[in-house]
């Protein structure tokens, strides 16, 4: 069974196909507020003002680029939208992968010590 913290100490490799249905539930749960949406995972975090919104992505820029698995995000003011899922699985249909969590986990590591609820 993968744990939060497997999925914060794995690195990203090439992924050719996607999870099956369960894995994906029982990943998602062990993430903070991400939501599925079709084969996307996504989570709004939010900040105090757009300073502190930049800075955050500018630190996650440094976990995307070492695990080479880039997100959509959309930011605004005070918020940033992050997506993931991986273009490459299943003939380049699209869907989910375990590099989609790895990336959330890590996120979510960033996120919550300065964002806790």
């Amino acid at each position: 069974m993968t744990t939060l913290a497997d999925l914060r100490t794995r690195q990203c490799v090439p992924q050719r196909q996607a999870l099956p249905e369960a894995q994906v539930n029982a990943l998602l749960a062990l993430l903070d507020d991400w939501q599925r949406e079709g084969k996307t995972i996504v989570r709004t975090l939010s900040f105090a003002d757009f300073h502190a919104t930049m800075d955050f992505v500018d630190r996650i820029a440094a976990i995307i680029h070492a695990q080479d698995h880039h997100p959509e995000l959309t930011v605004s003011y005070n918020r940033c939208v992050v997506r993931y899922h991986t273009h490459s699985v299943n003939d380049n249909q699209g869907g989910l992968s375990e590099n989609d969590f790895i990336c959330a986990a890590r996120i979510d590591a960033l996120y919550a010590p300065n964002h806790a609820q």
